[in-house]
């Protein structure tokens, strides 16, 4: 897919709006900064599903063909087919190839809690914790990592970056919130931003990678969140942490092949 000139004015507002702070549509709400639990879970009222049934089952089914036919109209219709739909049931997908890429996103990120448990006093650091969500999150995209740089594609098509920047910030919120950051200052949104920097860019090495069990993949997540931290422990203040932000949406978009 061809890239097209995204001016970085019309890519910061996109990133800002997607912001934790500004997240509109998200599935689930997110978490302000002085909040350091989600008051609205419990084991006995767990989040509900993300999408109605209609729509889980044929996106489920369609994921299922990605492996072979890449995200595409293709298979969202072989996903309508195998669901027992009539093709014109993809018709419910506004957003076409887009809301097929975002489930497979929606779906992994909240599969995270289950997939990755860290064990009562274990000693890992949040660091570790982090390194381990965030590579756990990239290994879900293995069976269609070959299909992920057309993903990418449509992902960084000017209408879909606000709906992607938000779940990669989401997804970010996740994994700090997962490995139990419990910061409530400045840096909660710095940190937020850097792990969402260094998760874009490490999924598009992935898409690269050959070696065996991604072992590449993962020394470079090791060497990118290893910089991060150097960029985390210095921004501070209002004028410093936007500049950083912007600086990211830049470094992101050209992750995803755009040209800023």
């Amino acid at each position: 897919m061809s890239s097209a000139y995204i001016p970085s004015t019309t890519l910061l507002k996109a990133f800002r709006l997607a912001s934790p702070t500004r997240c509109r549509g998200c599935v689930r709400n997110p978490r302000p900064l002085p909040q350091l639990r989600r008051s609205y879970f419990s084991i006995h009222h767990p989040d509900p599903p993300p999408y109605p049934e209609t729509h889980d089952r044929i996106l489920s089914a369609a994921i299922r063909r990605v492996p072979e036919h890449g995200f595409s109209e293709e298979a969202l219709v072989l996903g309508a087919k195998d669901a027992g739909y009539l093709d014109v049931t993809v018709q419910l997908f506004r957003r076409g190839v887009f809301d097929l890429i975002k489930y497979h996103l929606i779906n992994q990120r909240l599969a995270l809690k289950d997939n990755v448990q860290f064990p009562e006093g274990a000693t890992l650091g949040l660091g570790a914790k982090v390194k381990t969500l965030a590579m756990a999150r990239l290994r879900a995209n293995a069976d269609v990592i070959h299909q992920w740089q057309g993903a990418l594609g449509y992902m960084s098509l000017l209408e879909n970056i606000p709906a992607s920047l938000e779940e990669l910030n989401a997804l970010s919120d996740e994994i700090w919130y997962l490995a139990g950051d419990t910061a409530v200052d400045f840096s909660w949104y710095t940190k937020r931003a850097s792990l969402a920097a260094v998760y874009a860019s490490t999924e598009m090495f992935m898409t690269t990678d050959t070696s065996k069990n991604f072992v590449a993949t993962e020394e470079f997540l090791d060497r990118r969140l290893k910089g991060a931290q150097v960029v985390g422990g210095t921004v501070g203040g209002l004028t410093h942490y936007l500049g950083f932000w912007a600086g990211n949406s830049v470094n992101l978009a050209r992750s995803w092949g755009m040209k800023v």
